[in-house]
């Protein structure tokens, strides 16, 4: 699922997802003071356009340019442009600054267990006192429904997050399959989400 692949899906149409944020993320952060957030996997955006009428300095970063220009000028749209800063990134290799965000969010966002680095680029990326909020589908949902060629075992999923934070470094708030508060898209089999939130201790 390299760049061109992601390009080519969201050429394939005008619009690939439904353009409202998505449900954990409006349930768990209101109530956080505002601050340096990094959407992880942007997509068309919605997410760091959410988060950035709630007052966020967001940093959204996709592999897709299709994805990133579409976010761009919805961005515009809204006059949000100074709010959000749009970057074409491959995380395996080019990771976030260490300590620079106050809330790095990954939804539904595919990160392979060979890009070790990334996810441990990702987590160094969360500044003390800042948030990780960690959203995958659920491997109960998964079963039976993946492509021939998908193995769940190569995903990092919600349940994996947990074990690899140390104590003296982390307080994990919520580590849980929880039903979807939003509809699912449509025909696929996702009615649940898995959701690690986790405080990185000042």
């Amino acid at each position: 699922m390299d760049a061109a692949h992601w390009d080519d899906m969201y050429r394939s149409r005008d619009q690939l997802f439904s353009g409202n944020p998505n449900g954990v993320l409006t349930t768990e952060i209101p109530g956080l003071p505002p601050g340096r957030a990094l959407d992880v996997g942007c997509g068309e955006g919605a997410d760091a356009l959410w988060l950035a009428r709630q007052g966020w300095q967001v940093t959204a970063v996709d592999i897709s340019e299709v994805a990133l220009r579409r976010a761009a000028t919805t961005a515009a749209a809204e006059g949000l442009e100074g709010r959000v800063t749009w970057k074409r990134t491959d995380l395996s290799s080019a990771p976030p600054r260490a300590g620079a965000y106050d809330l790095v969010s990954l939804q539904y966002f595919p990160l392979r267990r060979q890009d070790d680095a990334a996810l441990h680029g990702l987590l160094d990326a969360v500044a003390p006192g800042g948030t990780l909020l960690f959203v995958t589908h659920t491997l109960a949902d998964l079963a039976g429904h993946g492509p021939e060629d998908f193995d769940p075992a190569d995903y990092y999923w919600s349940q994996d997050i947990a074990p690899l934070l140390d104590a003296a470094s982390w307080t994990v708030l919520t580590d849980e399959d929880r039903p979807r508060t939003t509809p699912p898209p449509a025909g696929t089999p996702h009615t649940h989400d898995g959701v690690l939130r986790a405080l990185r201790l000042p």
